[in-house]
Order: C-alpha cells, then sequence, then structure tokens
C-alpha cells in the first residue's frame, strides 16, 4: 500500500508545480501511480491532505524539542520559545507549500480548516506547558483566566505564522524577533504582577470582613 508520506510529497510537489490543486482524486492519484482506493484510505479529501501536513509539523516539532537534553529544565516560557523558533525552522524546508497553502486558505475569520489539527496538537502542547507554570509558580492561576492562556497563544501563534507567510527578510530574521519580542510579551501578561497582589490583598480584606471595626487609629 502506498505510504502516507509518498502522497504527501506528491501533493506538495503536484501544488507547487501546478500552481493548483489537483482537478479530482483520480487524475492525481492515476498521475502518481497508486490508486484512488489508496488515497482514500489515508484521506478525505485534498483539505484533509493539506491539513495532516501541518499537523504532522506540530507533531514532528514537538517530539524534536522534547528530545532536548535541557528540555526537562526549561521554564513554560523557555518550552514555548523552543517549539516556536523550531517550528519554523522546520517550516523553511516546506516554505513554498506553506505559503500556497496559507494564502489560498486564508479567507474569512476563523483558523482555517487546514489549520485545525494543528491547532489542536499547539494547544494539547500548550496546555502541559502552561499547566507546568502554573504548578511551579511561574504562571499566575487567575480565576476563569487560566484557562484561557491557551488562547492567547494561539492567537501569538497564529500572528506569526502569518507573518512568517509575507516575511522577505534574510534568513526570515525579522520572525525571529517577531517570536521573541511576541512570546515574552504574551508570558509577562500570564506571570503575577502588582494588579494579582492587589486581587490577593483585596479577597483578604473582604474575606477578614470586620477587621475595620476592631482596629484603632
Amino acid at each position: 500500500m502506498v505510504a502516507t508520506e509518498k502522497i504527501q510529497n506528491d501533493y506538495i510537489n503536484y501544488v507547487l508545480t501546478e500552481g493548483e490543486q489537483p482537478k479530482s482524486v483520480y487524475i492525481f492519484a492515476k498521475k502518481h501511480e497508486f490508486s484512488e482506493e489508496e488515497f482514500y484510505q489515508h484521506f478525505g479529501s485534498f483539505e484533509g491532505l493539506e491539513q495532516s501536513i501541518w499537523t504532522d509539523l506540530a507533531l514532528k516539532t514537538i517530539a524534536e524539542i522534547k528530545t532536548q537534553e535541557v528540555w526537562p529544565q526549561y521554564s513554560s516560557r523557555e518550552k514555548a520559545l523552543s517549539f516556536f523558533y523550531s517550528f519554523f525552522e522546520l517550516l523553511k524546508g516546506k516554505r513554498s507549500f506553506a505559503v500556497f497553502s496559507s494564502k489560498r486558505s486564508a479567507k474569512g475569520m476563523g483558523t482555517p480548516k487546514i489549520w485545525t489539527g494543528l491547532k489542536e496538537e499547539f494547544e494539547n502542547f500548550s496546555v502541559q506547558i502552561l499547566q507546568e507554570g502554573i504548578e511551579t509558580g511561574e504562571l499566575a492561576d487567575r480565576k476563569f483566566l487560566a484557562n484561557r492562556y491557551k488562547d492567547a497563544l494561539w492567537i501569538q501563534f497564529g500572528f506569526v505564522l502569518n507573518f512568517w507567510v509575507n516575511d522577505e527578510s534574510k534568513g526570515f530574521e525579522r520572525t525571529d524577533e517577531a517570536i521573541e519580542k511576541g512570546v515574552n510579551v504574551t508570558f509577562d501578561l500570564f506571570q503575577r504582577s502588582p494588579v494579582d497582589n492587589l486581587l490577593d490583598y483585596g479577597k483578604f480584606l473582604v474575606k477578614n470582613g470586620g477587621f475595620k471595626e476592631k482596629m484603632k487609629f
């Protein structure tokens, strides 16, 4: 049976050569010498195929960064930065396809369908490292808001991805700068601040109601 990776690579070569998706699965399969049935054993459509390519990039990135010897010692912020840098370094090898796929799918509001699997894997990864940060005290455990940290991180990732697609700087150095500044600003917002201290103090006053009457000035 034809391998999933072969179909993915054949598809990438086709769209980059022809500048468009194949007219049909039958034509695409015949051109690359496998059956239409074999295609559908792996994917339900060309959109599903594209989605798998983006998802695999996320999975490969996560697998690679977790093999780093220093990974267990990284803070949540450092783990997020490692993912961002590693993902876009890996994406350079598929630059032409990524640009084609992103620009073709960037229509309307919300996350493009081709990024559905990518978003799911990214958020699973984010939840894990953010929870670690909360448990170690690196990040603030804010009621209601802490569960939304992953959404903020995904928005940041989406911004960088769109930035990279349009980045024409040498070595994509502007994207590297966008990653550094964006991720650091996002994690600064996740950390405790004077506002958190003020809220904690307010909770203390409420909890210890009546103390004012007991105090003498």
